[in-house]
């Protein structure tokens, strides 16, 4: 399992694959990710409009850097032409892997029928990815959750809608877009996903935090690959803890030192690609993520979130009394993160 995983034309070096998180996978998340060589690490999700009509912001989003390859790229969005159309475009900035995403939960996402909101319209999911198929030579894959409710649980349809479309690959996250992120994800739609699916890779999201529940993930639900979400945050080396695990091996122990030294080469990532005022921005709360896995640190981050500029942080983090703290354990952060 641990070998290269085959997205039509794209090879990627493995199936451990970081997901693109709105408002976190920036390109010093990235810069960080790709350190840990997951298959893919993908950037923040793009709304097709916003690309056609060449905002810059937008654009900015899609940054990345040679060595970031393979790289994705997602989109959102509900209109078939201007989905062909964005994905172009894509494609011409160097992408690897276009995905189309319909499993975002936000409500400005949803009001106008994206995100989630396509789940309830099978067919124009894949209207959609048969339009972005047709457009570009490079992989398509899409994003669902289970379905929009309880009620309403169709992620098998979609699966075949997809596998129609041309498709490459559905990552399916095992809650409906009610649930948002609260309760346990039910593997099991991940594994009626993959026992509809004919040609079309499955790859399961949902709750995976560590190397244990990854591996747990693959057995239960036989997907292809897995997808890590908020599993990434303030553990970029999850994907090598995981690939060890397929391979036999025990996770790497990380060290509060280890911790220190990331959380310091994040920030320093931060404030070469922002400016002051949204480094210190960015800094606060990616300085969550780490710290979080930590114990003995509240009044570290609180100190971090009133510091008044970037240098100070740096002051902050240098000053700390590492040794006093210890790792917090796995099981707990993902509580939190439920």
């Amino acid at each position: 399992m641990k070998d290269r995983f085959s997205l039509g034309a794209a090879q990627l070096p493995n199936k451990v694959l970081y997901a693109p998180l709105a408002g976190c996978s920036d390109l010093p998340f990235r810069s960080m990710s790709c350190r840990y060589r997951p298959g893919i690490v993908y950037c923040e999700m793009v709304k097709i409009d916003a690309l056609v009509r060449n905002d810059p912001h937008t654009y900015r989003l899609l940054d990345y850097e040679p060595g970031m390859h393979p790289i994705g790229a997602q989109i959102c969005g509900s209109k078939p032409r201007m989905a062909a159309s964005a994905a172009r475009i894509v494609e011409d900035l160097g992408f690897d892997v276009i995905d189309f995403n319909c499993g975002c939960p936000v409500d400005k996402v949803t009001k106008d029928g994206s995100g989630s909101g396509m789940l309830k319209n099978p067919e124009l999911i894949g209207e959609v990815l048969s339009a972005v198929t047709a457009a570009i030579t490079i992989p398509v894959t899409v994003k669902i959750r289970a379905g929009w409710d309880e009620k309403s649980i169709n992620c098998e349809e979609i699966t075949r809608i997809a596998e129609r479309a041309g498709a490459k690959a559905i990552a399916v996250h095992g809650r409906t877009r009610e649930q948002g992120y609260k309760g346990p994800a039910n593997w099991d739609y991940i594994r009626s996903s993959k026992k509809a699916a004919n040609k079309i890779l499955v790859i399961g999201n949902g709750d995976i935090f560590d190397a244990e529940s990854a591996l747990r993930m693959f057995s239960y639900t036989n997907c292809d690959a897995v997808l890590v979400s908020r599993g990434t945050m303030g553990q970029p080396w999850i994907a090598e803890d995981i690939l060890r695990s397929l391979s036999g091996q025990e996770p790497m122990e990380r060290t509060m030192q280890d911790m220190k030294r990331a959380l310091l080469e994040h920030f320093d990532a931060i404030i070469r690609y922002q400016a002051e005022k949204q480094a210190l921005l960015d800094m606060r709360r990616v300085g969550c993520w780490y710290l979080r896995r930590c114990e003995g640190v509240k009044n570290l981050r609180m100190e971090i979130n009133r510091a008044a500029s970037t240098s100070s942080v740096f002051d902050l983090i240098d000053q700390f009394s590492w040794e006093s703290t210890q790792m917090a354990s796995d099981s707990a952060f993902a509580a939190s993160e439920s």
